[in-house]
Parts: C-alpha cells; structure tokens; sequence
C-alpha cells in the first residue's frame, strides 16, 4: 500500500499489538485471476521455526480454498479506528482529511494437518471465551457438532512483509489539541483516534488537549 514516509509505522512491538488486538481481518488471494476477500480472524502467533505466522481457517465451500495451497502468496489486511478530519478545525484553510490505522501483511500459505487445525480452534475459542460469563470449550462439544470441523481449511503464513500506517494528521501538530477536542466529541472511533493522537503528543500539548 502506498503510504508517505511520515505516516509509516516501523515499531514491531506496536505493530505485533496491534495485530494481536484487532485480529478479524481479511484474506486476500486470487481465484481464477481475480481476487477474493474473506473477513475472518487471523491470529497473530510463532510457528516451529520461531517466525512471526497468522493463523486461521476459511470453509472448504468458499471458492477463496481452491487456489490456497502451500507456497501461495497472500495479503491480510486489518483495521483500526478511523475518522474523518474536518479542516474547520484547523488554524488556516485546507482541504479536509481522513485519519486512520491499519496494517498490510504479506506471507506465504502452510495448509494445517487436521491436529494442527484442532489445535488453533481451542486456541482461538479459549482466546475469546475469556469474555463470556459463561465460557464455553471445545472439549464439551459432542463428535456430531466437531464433524463441522471437517468442512474447513486451516492454514498458516508464514509474514514475509508488513507495512504498516499511522495518519493522524502528521505536519499539523499546532492543530492537534483542536482536533483532539472535536474527536473527543463523537462516537467510539473518533475518540478512539482522538486517543491514539495524545499518546504521540508532547506532554505540554497533551494537557492543553485535556483542558
């Protein structure tokens, strides 16, 4: 993806959490030369050589499993908060804008065995379970209701590259408090930006964005 050198992201540790904190993203491969999407949770996690892999599963019946195969090049993307910027708030005249988060991941496809498409399932319930007042296993599922299991595909990729975009109005920090006060003002992913926005503020412009 195109991204500006003052709005790229290269701090792993944030781009890891990222990822391992907005995990429903979308698989992309091409099906007889065109591309397909699917919105599925990709989870970010080590394989046996210690690499840096996502992990998740598609349904046998999405025509996306056809061209999955080992080796097969793909990209995930994932999203973040993002929200439109309207120049009003700004010192002087410019044409509004649009903040946002997000990471492009690249790698190569490894199809699960069966244990190891077994395996990431429990991961990926317990991992979310957590939630639940009433937290549910895959080890009090009857053999009727696991034979689903029979229907999907596990896979692997193995990260080959990842970029990784921050925009959050970047060149115009003396606008910042004024921006941050409006975010501050909508819903959850305006305040969601207004709040990635502080955390990169100095620390006396982030107490005038509190006042």
């Amino acid at each position: 993806m195109f991204i500006p050198e003052h709005y790229q992201n290269h701090n792993t540790k944030e781009i890891h959490s990222f990822l391992k904190e907005n995990s429903f993203g979308i698989l992309i491969n091409t099906f007889n030369g065109k591309p397909w999407g699917t919105h599925i949770p990709l989870e970010l996690s080590k394989n046996g050589h210690n690499k840096d892999v996502l992990v998740g599963h598609i349904a046998k019946a999405n025509l996306q499993s056809k061209n999955l195969t080992n080796g097969d090049e793909v990209l995930c993307i994932f999203n973040g908060p993002h929200s439109y910027i309207s120049s009003s708030w700004y010192k002087a005249e410019e044409v509004p804008t649009w903040n946002y988060i997000a990471v492009h991941v690249h790698g190569t496809v490894k199809i699960q065995t069966s244990e190891e498409l077994l395996q990431s399932l429990h991961e990926l319930v317990d991992k979310y379970e957590q939630q639940s007042e009433h937290p549910i296993s895959l080890n009090d599922m009857s053999k009727k209701t696991m034979r689903q299991v029979s229907g999907i595909i596990g896979f692997e990729i193995e990260i080959t590259d990842i970029q990784a975009v921050n925009k959050l109005s970047q060149g115009r920090e003396h606008d910042h408090p004024k921006i941050i006060s409006e975010l501050e003002k909508q819903g959850a992913s305006e305040k969601a930006i207004a709040q990635e926005m502080k955390k990169r503020l100095p620390e006396q412009t982030s107490d005038q964005a509190n006042i």
